[in-house]
């Protein structure tokens, strides 16, 4: 029986949908599936979610498990899955809300410009302190990281720590399937080598059969149906040549053409980011009305019928490869450079090609990328590996060096203003982050 822990269980879709993909394996029907989450009436939801899909899915050897504890949730574990990260609304509205006051306009705030930067810094010793765990109580465990930001905390846990881990987001695939529907082709027939780094990754190839369908969707771009409904996105194609990966509303932050002037926020990000500016007080908005009633979502989930398909996510077709049936699995995963891409820093945490097999899961030589591009990346790489050291010291210095360099901050705000911003987020986040000399 392999055992497969979920830090941070209380994530319904995710834990849902990571539990039904793992019961279509066969060597994974009879597993345990152990349940972790701080929230104890969440845990209690999910137990109940998790029971209906046990049911579902008909494997009524399948063992649910459910506890507060997370080393007991760990123990002898053979695959580790997280969602969890440190600040709910009470200080991720900060991560917005002053940084709007100094022109910095944010609207996703996870990943990357100073409101990824603060977010990194609260959640890498979660994350560190959980990849200890793993390596006292499950050692040989794979553990997978959904946690945003992605790379920041990717880089984190694989430089400072001896834990097998890589970080898995749903961008790759995920647009894939949105381009496979603009040029009518089914996706499992597109071919694709993409690289970069997560939310920055960048489709070097893009094939069905032997024909290259870049110059295809050009000419879509020519629809107004086609170019509004991802505008940041695909105004980067149209001027960069290459398609990104990861959507409008969180690259439209992760760059200096989009968000530093309110015309171009109109012209790009207002009607169809999938994130406009309204986007925040929406997201807030929501949070808020769950948390009077966080069961009401799980009550929804359980009056529908399950979907006992397995999904387009990666994580169960990794375990498998790792310890069920072996089956080689290629993914674009988040791991160390180390000269995957030589044009990048060998300490950058990169998204690539990776194949898990049961020998481990081994970094193709993915190659350069063209060196416009390499400018851009390398530009997100450096921040994200210094805010990495900055953590790691409690530097407040090279946190502030790092914001100067971030291109959304840097576009709007002199030097004397990003440290004000800076210190402002420092004192909001005091409780999580301690003292930063």
């Amino acid at each position: 029986m392999k055992k497969f822990a979920f830090i941070g269980a209380g994530s319904l879709q995710f834990t849902s949908k990571t539990m039904r993909d793992l019961l279509t394996f066969e060597a994974f029907r009879d597993c345990e599936i152990a349940l972790m989450d701080s929230d104890q009436s969440n845990l209690n939801n999910i137990y109940e979610v998790c029971l209906k899909i046990r049911e579902a899915m008909n494997c009524p050897d399948c063992k649910v498990t459910k506890t507060t504890d997370r080393a007991e949730a760990l123990k002898g574990a053979d695959g580790v899955l997280c969602t969890v990260f440190n600040g709910g609304i009470d200080i991720w509205r900060y991560d917005i809300e002053i940084p709007k006051k100094y022109g910095v306009d944010i609207n996703v705030g996870d990943t990357r410009s100073v409101s990824g930067i603060f977010r990194a810094l609260r959640n890498i010793p979660l994350m560190l302190d959980i990849c200890r765990d793993i390596e006292k109580y499950c050692p040989n465990a794979v553990f997978l990281n959904y946690t945003n930001p992605m790379a920041m905390l990717c880089n984190a846990m694989q430089r400072y720590s001896n834990v097998e881990v890589t970080g898995l987001c749903h961008s790759v695939q995920g647009t894939i399937a949105m381009l496979a529907r603009w040029l009518n082709i089914p996706e499992e027939e597109i071919a694709y080598k993409c690289q970069g780094v997560n939310h920055q990754a960048f489709y070097l190839e893009l094939r069905h059969g032997k024909e290259d369908l870049y110059p295809r969707l050009r000419e879509l771009m020519k629809k107004p149906e086609i170019y509004n409904e991802e505008q940041v996105r695909n105004e980067m194609f149209l001027q960069l040549g290459y398609y990104v990966t990861e959507s409008s509303g969180h690259n439209s932050e992760y760059n200096a053409w989009f968000r530093k002037r309110p015309d171009l926020i109109e012209k790009y990000c207002t009607h169809s980011t999938g994130w406009n500016p309204g986007e925040y007080a929406y997201s807030l908005k929501l949070r808020t009305e769950r948390a009077k009633d966080p069961g009401k979502q799980y009550r929804e989930w359980m009056e529908n019928e399950i979907d006992t398909k397995r999904s387009k996510e990666y994580a169960a077709d990794i375990f498998n490869a790792r310890f069920g049936d072996g089956k080689p699995f290629v993914f674009n995963g988040n791991v160390l450079n180390n000269g995957s891409i030589p044009n990048l820093p060998a300490d950058a945490c990169v998204e690539v090609p990776v194949v898990a097999d049961w020998m481990g899961m081994k970094t193709t030589i993915a190659g350069p990328l063209p060196d416009h591009l390499a400018i851009l990346v390398n530009t997100t790489a450096r921040i994200e590996s210094l805010v990495v050291e900055a953590a790691m010291r409690k530097d407040r210095e090279a946190v502030y060096h790092a914001v100067c360099m971030d291109p959304l901050s840097s576009a709007v705000c002199s030097l004397a203003e990003i440290r004000a911003m800076c210190d402002e987020l420092f004192e909001k986040n005091r409780d999580y982050l301690g003292e930063y000399r």
